[in-house]
């Protein structure tokens, strides 16, 4: 039989991957873009991925810009956590010249990303048309979109006032041995093991976490004057200031988590990683007649990789969208189809811990209630528990689509302290599955500040194997609540392969 040569192959790969102009229009379409036409969503326009078939450049010149666009500190995290290659050509920037053309031909460019060698756009359909015909262009998708359900976290009646007043029932440890005053957050602390650690002297310095919510409109509160912020970055307005408009909300819930995490009043609240740095990027917009873009949150996790974060929380999911948009559904949660978690699990590869909430979507008997990127394969997904340690009825359950258990712990996620969007000196209680995240993500931290030479699958692990759960998980609460104290003291875990 004669053997096919080299040359033959090379222009049969070809073939393959260039599609004749008459193939082209069809093949670059997806199908939710081919609906949403047709329901003549894009006359005004459409928010589209443009996914490109390469970067323009060689392997040796993608590879040193590539290198340019990190921090050091990124790389040093890449190199002592990261499992993908310490820089591969995901990371090198998109062809300026693809960049050029398609800006030229669309109203507005969104997000450029490396990982996903695709650019998010606003464009029309005669837009839609002529991007077609671009040769680098190799699909056509819609930007997912996203709007928060009713059941996401809702604030409830503020716990204290400008004079501090506590509220009556829970647990103060004024005159009790720790050398901090937790006030009454102790509770959601101390039911994880956090003020055992802190006894230790870790309080997450050195960590760097990247929180990505809704607007943080009240930086100025008491809860963060010590916080040390490095950066931040608005990825709806396409600017630097991450507090909302009064058109876009109050921008309660990004204060709220991130007080959660990382704020510090003693006598008031105090959160597991005080000490620790921030990058805050605001993913949401808050507006409820808005809906949210998940390409916000893959840019945003994108860029706080870059930067050197050990740490994502995010208190957001991605499930139920618009109604004339595909939603995604309980079957597409299996940690390969949603773009955000496709993001979240590139971070992880490159030694990024990222922690995420797993929904406020409850219990259903027929299948899971997870929202992404909470499904992915190294993503720590975080249900919610009241003070008693029971379930919070609101909490997203698995199993994922591909049988995985999820979520992975579980925090307090009823009545938790969080600083006021209201007021400087005042603080609230809020609930739902948007605080247990940042509790376990500033757990997160402790452990990296004890065991910085810890990987993504050894954290998940240890926060696993010491958890309240550990001897039979489920997918109501995973491995149990979290145990910040347990985890740091436990010997390292053998390194377990990524799933």
């Amino acid at each position: 039989m004669k053997r096919v040569g080299t040359p033959l192959l090379a222009m049969l790969v070809l073939a393959a991957v260039w599609p004749s102009p008459a193939e082209a229009q069809e093949q670059k379409r997806s199908q939710r873009l081919e609906s949403a036409l047709r329901q003549d969503r894009g006359r005004d326009g459409l928010l589209v991925w443009v996914f490109l078939r390469d970067k323009g450049l060689s392997s040796a010149v993608g590879l040193r810009e590539a290198a340019a666009l990190l921090t050091p500190r990124a790389l040093s995290r890449r190199s002592l956590r990261g499992r993908a290659p310490l820089l591969g050509i995901e990371d090198a920037p998109l062809h300026a010249s693809y960049l050029n053309e398609i800006a030229g031909r669309v109203t507005r460019v969104r997000h450029a990303s490396r990982w996903f060698n695709a650019v998010s756009v606003e464009a029309t359909r005669a837009q839609i048309a002529e991007l077609e015909k671009l040769p680098f262009v190799a699909r056509l998708d819609v930007v997912r979109r996203y709007r928060r359900p009713k059941e996401e976290p809702v604030l409830d009646a503020l716990t204290s006032g400008p004079q501090g007043a506590s509220s009556p029932g829970l647990k103060v440890n004024r005159g009790k041995a720790y050398m901090l005053d937790y006030g009454t957050s102790l509770d959601q602390l101390f039911q994880i093991g956090v003020p055992g650690v802190h006894e230790l002297g870790f309080h997450g310095e050195g960590v760097v976490i990247a929180v990505l919510d809704a607007g943080f409109n009240n930086l100025p509160h008491e809860a963060f004057a010590t916080m040390a912020i490095l950066t931040q970055r608005d990825f709806v307005n396409g600017d630097l200031d991450v507090a909302d408009g009064a058109d876009q909300g109050e921008g309660s819930h990004g204060t709220a988590t991130l007080s959660t995490i990382g704020g510090f009043k003693e006598g008031e609240l105090i959160g597991p990683a005080f000490a620790a740095t921030y990058i805050l990027a605001k993913t949401e917009n808050t507006d409820s007649e808005t809906p949210v873009e998940e390409d916000n949150w893959a840019a945003a996790a994108e860029w706080a990789e870059s930067l050197g974060a050990d740490v994502i929380s995010s208190s957001l999911g991605y499930l139920d969208y618009d109604s004339g948009f595909t939603s995604y559904t309980f079957a597409d949660m299996n940690g390969e189809t949603a773009l955000s978690t496709k993001a979240a699990d590139l971070a992880a590869a490159r030694g990024v811990v990222v922690v995420n909430s797993a929904g406020n979507s409850g219990y259903n008997p027929e299948h899971n209630t997870l929202g992404a990127p909470a499904d992915g394969k190294n993503v720590i997904a975080v249900g919610a528990v009241d003070r008693l340690g029971t379930r919070a009825y609101f909490s997203s359950v698995g199993p994922t689509a591909d049988g995985r258990v999820k979520p992975d712990v579980a925090a307090r996620g009823m009545s938790v302290k969080t600083a006021s969007a209201f007021s400087v000196r005042s603080y609230s209680s809020a609930s739902g599955t948007s605080f247990s995240c940042p509790l376990t993500a500033g757990v997160v931290a402790l452990i990296l500040q004890a065991h910085p030479t810890y990987t993504v699958e050894q954290v998940r692990t240890v926060l696993r194997e010491t958890a309240s759960q550990a001897a039979a998980p489920d997918n109501f609460l995973g491995w149990g609540i979290v145990n910040a104290l347990a985890a740091i003291r436990t010997p390292e875990p053998v390194l377990v392969q990524p799933e």
